[in-house]
């Protein structure tokens, strides 16, 4: 999928997606609110009620080492959040 580039599973987004019924997705930058509302319902076979973004600007990060300063960017990033309506559930350890 160019729209979907990864699912986020960390602790904050597995206690929202049991409390809350919300998935987090890693997307492409261009993409708008209807594309991912339309690419998670394809993949997955699920309703969604609603689509939420937000941008990550890169960090830039330094470290001292022997040879000096050495400075880099961490990488910039769309993410959203997708609230799926009441009864739908996403399984992302079904295929491992």
């Amino acid at each position: 999928m160019e729209i979907l580039v990864k699912p986020l599973v960390t602790e904050k987004m597995t206690d929202q997606s049991e409390r809350f019924n919300r998935y987090g997705f890693v997307v492409a930058r261009n993409a708008s609110k209807p594309e991912i509302k339309k690419a998670v319902e394809n993949l997955y076979n699920v309703s969604v009620e609603s689509v939420n973004t937000m941008v990550y600007g890169g960090k830039v990060k330094s470290r001292y080492t022997k040879g000096g300063i050495i400075t880099g960017k961490t990488a910039a990033y769309k993410k959203a959040i997708v609230t799926l309506v009441e009864g739908d559930s996403i399984d992302f350890y079904s295929n491992i």
